[in-house]
């Protein structure tokens, strides 16, 4: 594997740990694709540092229980948003 690609899985894998930011957000900030960080994390990460990989995990676990909560929020603000104009 490529050193910069290396160093950017365990970057974006830090970012999530210390931020609890979502995939998408990650993807966002680092100017890649929602695929890119999920191989990062998966695969990337897991080979290079599998205690980090473990706490990337543990934030995404909890990302993903709390993402109907988010959607509904998501779509209350946007029907807001649309009854304000």
């Amino acid at each position: 594997m490529k050193d910069h690609i290396e160093e950017r899985a365990v970057a974006v894998a830090n970012f999530i740990v210390s931020s609890n930011s979502t995939v998408r957000e990650t993807a966002k900030r680092f100017g890649i694709s929602k695929s890119t960080v999920h191989k990062d994390i998966t695969d990337r990460v897991e080979k290079l540092d599998p205690d980090l990989a473990r706490s990337v995990r543990k934030v995404l676990e909890v990302n993903k229980a709390e993402r109907h909560i988010r959607g509904g929020l998501a779509t209350r603000e946007k029907y807001l948003r649309r009854n304000t104009r």
